[in-house]
């Protein structure tokens, strides 16, 4: 694949009304079909590596995302809208440098952007299954289908999508009914004051009901008043006493 990308040395891009960055001329038109020909500015490419990092962890290859993007650095302002872009032989992961990066597309089936493609849909897989307790595992085929429709709603409506929301698309994939902040199952209101229970089963459950040390049963609530009652008791004698050792004191004083 280098050979195949080895006589693209510059570009000519444009900034589009959605804020993205658009491909109008390269130096291999041969190749390069410029026709809604998109690539990733240096913003998207560190918010990229960001959403990748948690993947690590699930078998990222950092390698795979450095094939996958032909870099390259700012030569000159054309003015309008529009950039002259010169072809680099950097890293766009490791690179202190703002580089854009265009997806190799030259092969769409086989190429290493679509391998790309297919390495982070499992990543992302293999992750939220690890996240979530789905009724049924998430399968590859699953995520790919839906992100595929709605790819499909963008070209009938004529719009060519972007490298970046192809991406984003697969690094943020959300099956419905899961929130992505709370890294859990989306949970009912019904649900919240026990989720910090444990669960316990038939067996245990039995054995804590005829714990005697664990029932709130009347017999306490009955010592509770018979230990007042003594108290209570107890407190009266002592004035009886007081006032009668009083009088006997007075009798004799008298």
């Amino acid at each position: 694949m280098a050979k195949a990308t080895s006589t693209l040395s510059w570009c000519n891009v444009r900034l589009g009304d959605d804020h993205n960055w658009w491909v109008n001329e390269t130096s291999d038109p041969v190749r390069w079909d410029v026709d809604g020909l998109s690539i990733i500015d240096p913003r998207q490419v560190t918010h990229l590596i960001e959403l990748v990092d948690p993947l690590r962890d699930y078998g990222f290859d950092q390698d795979m995302f450095d094939a996958a993007f032909i870099p390259f650095r700012i030569e000159k302002d054309l003015g309008a809208g529009k950039v002259r872009l010169k072809r680099v032989k950097e890293s766009i992961v490791e690179s202190e440098d703002k580089l854009f990066a265009l997806a190799d597309t030259l092969d769409e089936e086989n190429g290493p952007y679509a391998d790309l493609l297919d390495h982070l849909t499992r990543c992302r897989v293999k992750m939220l299954n690890d996240l979530f307790k789905f009724e049924s595992k998430l399968s590859v085929d699953e995520v790919e289908d839906e992100i595929r429709e709605d790819q499909n709603s963008h070209f009938i409506e004529g719009k060519a999508v972007h490298t970046f929301e192809e991406l984003t698309a697969i690094l943020d994939f959300m099956p419905a009914g899961y929130d992505a902040d709370d890294e859990a199952p989306a949970k009912g209101a019904e649900d919240e004051g026990d989720e910090d229970l444990p669960e316990i089963d038939a067996a245990e459950e039995e054995k804590l009901k005829n714990d005697e040390s664990l029932k709130w049963d009347e017999e306490g609530d009955d010592d509770d008043d018979d230990a007042k009652k003594k108290d209570k008791d107890k407190d009266e004698d002592s004035d009886e006493g007081r006032r009668r050792s009083e009088k006997i004191q007075g009798r004799r004083r008298g």
